[in-house]
């Protein structure tokens, strides 16, 4: 499972080889790596459908507790199959859609990308592996919805995407680590051993809340439903990928991977019931007045989110069976229509309902594939649409906890679905001829057989559910409630309430939609204040942190070294002072004695020249009294036997003394810019940094720190180091990556610095 799902990422470095390639076939060359990944897993199904798991660990910070641990039982690879298969037909469908774009190499790396990350979220048994492979997908969804880097818009909505699903990123960080120190377990797997103590603990409200704001803004929950459908200025490969089909579902596994772990508390119950049916009923209305086919088809996608996360909180058998069927019917159908909607946009140069009608005489294959999606979508039989939507209903009917609410409410949200569905999927095709921008027509095969292979994969899921899917949902159900319900999955369970149900939904969304211009001239009077909408919030946040970000920089980013120096050295200073006040006693010398002669030497001078540098009108003279104090320094390091240290210094005061002379002696004659009391601050802050200085001293005699380390460096210095000189060994071997960070800045420095000369000398004629 390690090379799977590392897979995508080894494959982005042929990217450039598989460039040079033909563009008919660059397509069909990056759906490999998805194409055999859902091959690959398939491998498993027989297995994982009869109740078994397959786990692999790998150490990677043991230290830590972090291992590369990967764990697929049935949930896992529905998840697994869903991102491949999507994957497939996406990769296949973005080598036609985008044809002839110059960024296409960099766009299947985003992607490659992108669908590692999901499978490793998907498939880890680590909390924190999972939250990195999380991390992962928010930076290359980024990197995907802001493609069109030219159009501002395309710029905004990544922007916004990324500060969402960033901010709830962080949100999920805290949540995942103090469950960690709650179940003292890294492991996703064996958390749901351990959900009465999860549950019993102080940390476990905090917990909660802190994971499902991770998850509520990755799947696009109400207060933060509003990026997904601004992310609809990606292109519509990313759209019918990330937005319909994997991305978004993250979440929704997250929640449903954590259930058996943090269920069973009201807490955790309702705030998804809650949320779940808002979300739910709030998207399907948002809906009505749209004209954009693919944010119709966002807003639809949000109300599928929610009712996935409202069956999650209802929690039942029923609930959890409805949860997986309609999370695969939506997984295919969606990405359909999305790529049909790309289509329909790439061939017309439109994408608005209105100005669209009668393509099927031009686009016939494309209607079909859309009307076949459309009736899955709609719950229509065969298809698998209807086995999941007849089973939302039968749980929310199951479900009296709060009277009929709920089923109302999926009733309610399912027939603004169907108007959706006829606005998007039908709409566009038939009717009257409707002149476009463009002069449609036919999509080529590369462009239509992804869309095609997913809505075949509707057709086929619906008619035989119970043979190809039935076991694998039944042990599915494991991973989300820890049971396995043997509940059997049918494509028809005869004429009952559900089925009177779902008929009636259909007709309520038909009339809906042909009475849709009487209705929206009611509901366009209709606007809601602007203080209840969430991306009104967001937007006023964000300008705040803008205004905020630019005010401290006014304040603390002056320009002025001075105020930078003592600001540091200040907060510096009053830190060593607490410290030492609040936690360490000194312990003075009890006697000090006369140091000889040639020690005091040094010292004098030191003082003397200090006094000279800070006296001093002239830079050269205030340099050459600080190189004396570094020199002098050097003296004190060759009385204490520390000869290579004394080296060393020698050198840094001669080349610095050097380089000084060289840069400051075209500077004109130093004069004073500061009065009296800069001068006294000055000297106070220098007095308090002596005093800290000798404070520090003192602290280092009084308490003097464990020697295990020198004495661990002296003994393995020359067996393991292979030198006698200490000191240089430390340096080279044991801090080696501390000496090339610091190399790595000089190096940097001086390339930096050789480009301002070269620079200056092409503007000045010389090169």
């Amino acid at each position: 499972m390690l090379f799977s799902v590392l897979s995508g990422f080894i494959y982005t470095i042929l990217s450039p080889a598989i460039n040079k390639l033909p563009s008919k076939i660059i397509g069909w060359v990056f759906s490999i790596p998805p194409l055999g990944i859902f091959i690959y897993f398939l491998t498993f199904y027989k297995n994982i459908s009869n109740g078994q798991v397959v786990r692999e660990t790998y150490s990677w910070v043991s230290g830590l507790g972090v291992d590369l641990s990967f764990y697929l039982d049935g949930l896992s690879l529905i998840f697994v199959l869903i991102i491949s298969f999507a994957g497939f037909a996406v990769f296949l469908y973005a080598g036609s859609y985008l044809k002839g774009n110059s960024y296409l190499t960099r766009f299947y790396i985003y992607l490659l990308v992108f669908m590692a990350s999901m499978l490793g979220l998907v498939l880890s048994d680590n909390l924190i592996t999972l939250f990195i492979f999380w991390e992962l997908t928010s930076i290359s969804s980024y990197l995907l919805i802001g493609f069109y880097h030219s159009k501002e818009k395309s710029r905004k909505s990544a922007l916004q995407a990324l500060l969402v699903t960033g901010g709830g990123g962080l949100a999920l960080m805290a949540g995942l680590i103090l469950l960690g120190i709650i179940s003292e377990s890294w492991s996703v797997s064996g958390l749901k051993e351990l959900n009465e103590v999860i549950l019993a603990h102080k940390y476990y409200p905090a917990a909660v809340i802190l994971i499902l704001i991770g998850a509520f803004t990755k799947s696009a929950q109400f207060p933060f439903h509003f990026w997904l459908p601004n992310a609809m200025e990606a292109p519509a490969p990313v759209s019918a990928y990330l937005h319909s089909a994997t991305m978004v579902k993250a979440g929704i596994y997250l929640m449903a991977r954590l259930n058996p772990a943090l269920g069973g508390n009201w807490l955790w119950n309702d705030m998804l019931l809650l949320f779940g049916a808002v979300t739910m009923i709030s998207a399907a209305l948002m809906a009505f007045r749209q004209t954009d086919l693919k944010k119709l088809l966002a807003y639809s996608t949000l109300s599928v989110l929610g009712t996935l996360t409202m069956l999650l909180g209802i929690g039942s058998d029923l609930a959890i069976k409805a949860f997986i069927i309609f999370l695969i019917a939506h997984s295919l159908y969606k990405g359909t229509l999305f790529m049909i909607a790309g289509i329909i946009d790439h061939k017309t140069g439109t994408r608005n309902i209105d100005k669209l009608g009668g393509l099927y005489r031009i686009m016939p294959v494309t209607a079909l594939i859309a009307s076949a999606a459309s009736l899955s979508k709609m719950g229509i039989i065969p298809l698998i649409g209807f086995i999941g939507k007849e089973t939302v209903y039968a749980s929310a009917l199951e479900f009296t906890r709060f009277g009929y609410l709920f089923i109302a409410l999926a009733i309610m949200a399912n027939i603004f679905i169907v108007y959706i569905t006829l606005a998007t999927g039908f709409k566009p095709f038939w009717g009257n001829f409707k002149e476009t921008p463009k002069k449609p027509f036919e999509a080529p095969f590369g462009m239509y057989f992804g869309p095609l292979i997913l809505a075949l994969g509707g057709f086929i899921l619906g008619i035989f559910a119970p043979v190809m899917v039935g076991n694998l949902i039944n042990n599915s159900e494991i991973g989300i409630i820890a049971a396995n319900l043997n509940i059997p999955v049918k494509l028809w369970h005869g004429f009952n309430l559900e089925l009177l149900l779902s008929f009636l939904t259909v007709l309520s969304g038909a009339a809906l939609y042909f009475s849709r211009k009487k209705l929206i001239k009611i509901v366009s009077k209709l606007e809601a204040p602007s203080f209840l909408k969430p991306s009104v919030w967001y937007e006023h946040l964000l300008q705040r942190t803008i205004d905020f970000a630019g005010y401290q920089s006014r304040v603390i980013q002056n320009g002025h070294l001075g105020i930078y120096l003592f600001v540091i050295l200040t907060a510096t200073f009053i830190t060593v002072y607490y410290f030492a006040a609040e936690n360490i006693t000194l312990q003075l010398p009890e006697y000090i004695s006369m140091p000889p002669f040639y020690e005091l030497i040094p010292g004098l001078l030191i003082v003397g020249s200090s006094i000279m540098a800070v006296k001093s009108a002239t830079r050269i003279t205030s340099i050459v009294s600080v190189g004396i104090v570094g020199l002098s320094v050097a003296m004190i390091f060759i009385l204490y036997s520390a000869p290579d240290l004394a080296i060393t210094q020698f050198s840094i005061e001669t080349l610095t003394v050097v380089l000084f002379v060289l840069v400051l002696y075209k500077l004109p004659k130093n004069v004073p810019l500061s009065g009296k009391s800069r001068r006294s601050r000055d000297m106070l802050i220098s007095v308090a940094g002596g005093a800290a200085i000798s404070i520090i001293t003192l602290l280092i005699i009084s308490n003097p720190i464990d020697p295990e380390l020198k004495k661990y460096f002296s003994e393995n210095s020359f067996p393991l180091g292979k030198g006698q000189n200490i000191v240089n060994v430390i340096l080279v071997d044991f801090r080696a990556l501390d000496t090339l960070g610091e190399i790595t800045v000089l190096a940097v420095a001086a390339i930096g610095v050789a480009a301002l000369l070269r620079k200056n000398r092409e503007k000045e004629g010389v090169i």
